[in-house]
């Protein structure tokens, strides 16, 4: 049996130099469509909750929103804080999803980008509905790697093979009756968008390395996987580097019918 793997909250702690590094951003497309289909715009609250090391801040900085970064890990929430130590619109403060922190009806979006898999969803939704103001906006966002025959799905196999739980925490769990549970009864859509990372063989380790469930240097299944990663890079790399294919997802909505 898999042995369960440290809390949520504590998992990135010795990863946060290679997700700062390797993990894809969001491509524009989310910002075009959250403009449109929500009225989005520089004078928006966000609370991007479980930022991490503020790689998905960045989307909504760069347009100018005021930007609220919910993380408990330290480590990563003092990566965000450097990432984003020159803009004065980043606040970066040490609550969860279950407890932000924040005062009632504070902000006009709630943002989680590769997070939501991690909370618990009914006291997380009790949270949002508290924090956003009438008529605000939860956006959830993941890069979904695909497993498209050739690269992507004998890299799907690597992880699947030498990751500790990684059937366990992976976010695909949450699927489209668990999204319109969380979001009932205000109901939410869904755009999906190209994305991509091209890495030489450092990026590539770099990137999975990343990932909580990987064993990390010094264990045996570790040189083993460094070893199938580099067979793999060889079998399928182009002028020195592979491709990473995801499926950018983005679900938005309210949690009540009231807007």
């Amino acid at each position: 049996m898999t042995s369960p793997g440290p809390a949520p909250t504590h998992r990135f702690s010795d990863r946060v130099a290679d997700y700062v590094r390797f993990r894809p951003g969001y491509p524009p497309d989310v910002w075009e469509v959250l403009e449109q289909e929500t009225r989005l715009s520089d004078l928006s609250v966000v609370a991007d909750v479980g930022c991490g090391t503020g790689i998905s801040s960045s989307l909504f900085l760069d347009h100018g929103c005021r930007l609220l970064g919910i993380e408990p890990n330290a480590a990563m929430r003092a990566a965000a804080c450097e990432q984003h130590a020159s803009n004065p619109r980043f606040q970066a403060i040490a609550g969860t999803a279950e407890a932000s922190g924040l005062p009632d009806q504070s902000v006009d979006f709630v943002v989680s980008a590769q997070a939501m898999h991690w909370f618990d969803r009914e006291a997380c939704r009790a949270e949002f509905a508290r924090i956003l103001r009438r008529g605000g906006w939860v956006v959830l966002l993941w890069n979904t790697r695909r497993t498209t025959p050739g690269f992507m799905a004998e890299y799907e196999s690597l992880l699947l093979r030498y990751g500790t739980d990684y059937s366990q925490v992976d976010h695909r769990s949450i699927d489209e009756n668990k999204l319109a549970a969380f979001f009932r009864p205000g109901g939410f859509a869904t755009r999906r968008f190209d994305n991509r990372q091209e890495l030489d063989l450092a990026g590539l380790y770099g990137r999975v390395m990343s990932c909580s469930y990987i064993p990390q240097s010094g264990s045996p299944p570790h040189e083993e996987m460094t070893a199938d990663l580099q067979k793999l890079f060889d079998r399928y790399q182009v002028a020195g580097k592979v491709r990473l294919e995801y499926d950018c997802e983005l679900h938005w909505g309210r949690l009540s019918e009231a807007g």
